[in-house]
């Protein structure tokens, strides 16, 4: 008995012990160090490594071929290795303020900054970032401001014949009032979900810091997943612990979110105080959720008078889709689009995006039948410091 006593305070020392050390992140290293100037040191202790090596988004460029053309994948750099082990890098120059992204690369394995505990899932990758400067006009950062709530909430869906979750956005002062509020839908890309938006997007900051500026509406903002075969995020459905199915692709693969938005709409419709009519909604996506953008609002041409578009032609043609007649139903739907009207149709994209020269090409057949749109031109790639910044351009125009 004695014994067995002995062992069990051995192995709690040892559990606690272990979490002590978890707490406390085995390391007494910065990094990333950002100095008083905004440059930027990175430190990686590795005494027996042979190469370590940063990749980040801040970093110059390199070209990767996609079908679809040549896309921008973050630049990688060596560090240098210093006395007990340590490496370390520092950027030439200062960084501009902006959310940034960056991993390690230890003997071509990549791997995340032990000295960091800021992570973020992006498909199904997870990288560290850090904050230059409250980001972007100050506009990223958790300011002293009042902030609004973010709920993760389940609705039922009959035309999936599910239950799916999504993540909703009030106001500051939303529950405390008895005011009826717009509503802006917000559209994720081929790799997230209902996390992406309020994760890499910033978009509550952003919401709280522009409504506080008094340059936003308060308005209620829904983020859902439209990925129809994913009830929710990674590890957050019935489905337990997999490896998430990041599916996407060409209009045939998304149609069932098309199909099934009015149960989104129904949702919240019923369960937030929001205004019911078509010039208090709005609806906006990246990438693959600018594809549900276009197609959403041009399928309920009634529904919505602000559409944002961001990095995605609304005339594309993805690789292998032979479904012509999509297009010529999709380019009429427009029309009674056009006819029905509306207040902004709002659409960004970067130079060196690899969809640049589609959206070109979007514009050009959008002018032929005299579809009338703002474009927004930008530097930089498929990147989502392009995407928040649109978001936080795109949200003061509505619902004025």
């Amino acid at each position: 008995m004695k014994k067995l006593f002995f062992l069990s305070i051995n192995v709690l020392i040892c559990v606690s012990t272990f979490a002590q050390q978890a707490l406390g992140g085995g390391q007494n290293i910065i990094s990333p160090e950002i100095h008083p100037n905004n440059v930027v040191t990175f430190r990686y202790l590795a005494p027996k490594a042979i190469k370590v090596q940063l990749t980040g988004d801040f970093l110059p460029s390199q070209k990767m071929e996609t079908p679809r053309g040549m896309m921008d994948i973050p630049g990688i750099v060596d560090l240098k290795e210093g006395e007990n082990g340590l490496w370390e890098y520092s950027t030439p120059s200062p960084l501009d303020p902006e959310l940034y992204s960056y991993s390690f690369i230890v003997d071509g394995l990549n791997t995340k900054d032990p000295n960091n505990v800021y992570l973020i899932r992006d498909v199904a990758s997870v990288t560290n970032i850090f904050i230059i400067g409250n980001g972007v006009n100050g506009l990223y950062g958790v300011r002293d401001v009042p902030h609004g709530t973010l709920a993760r909430r389940w609705y039922d869906s009959p035309n999936l014949n599910a239950q799916r979750r999504i993540s909703i956005y009030t106001p500051p002062g939303y529950e405390a009032s008895k005011e009826m509020y717009p509503v802006l839908y917000l559209l994720h890309g081929g790799g997230g979900d209902e996390e992406a938006w309020p994760a890499l997007g910033r978009a509550t900051q952003i919401l709280d810091n522009l409504i506080a500026e008094g340059k936003a509406r308060p308005m209620i903002v829904v983020m859902s997943n439209g990925h129809t075969q994913n009830q929710a995020a990674p590890g957050e459905s019935s489905q337990g612990l997999v490896k998430p199915n990041m599916g996407g692709g060409g209009p045939s693969a998304n149609a069932d979110m098309e199909n099934s938005f009015p149960d989104i709409m129904k949702f919240v419709e019923s369960n937030y105080r929001v205004k019911k009519n078509k010039a208090n909604r709005a609806i906006a996506g990246l990438s693959m959720g600018g594809g549900h953008t276009v197609r959403i609002s041009a399928m309920y041409p009634n529904t919505f008078d602000y559409i944002g578009v961001f990095s995605m032609p609304p005339f594309l043609r993805f690789i292998g889709d032979t479904d012509t007649d999509f297009y010529i139903r999709l380019e009429e739907q427009m029309k009674t689009q056009k006819k029905n009207g509306y207040k902004l149709y709002w659409m960004g994209c970067g130079t060196t995006d690899f969809l640049y020269e589609y959206v070109k090409e979007s514009r050009k057949k959008m002018d032929e039948i005299g579809f009338s749109y703002t474009y927004r031109e930008s530097d930089g790639g498929h990147t989502w410091r392009n995407w928040r910044v649109y978001l936080s351009e795109f949200v003061p125009l509505l619902f004025k």
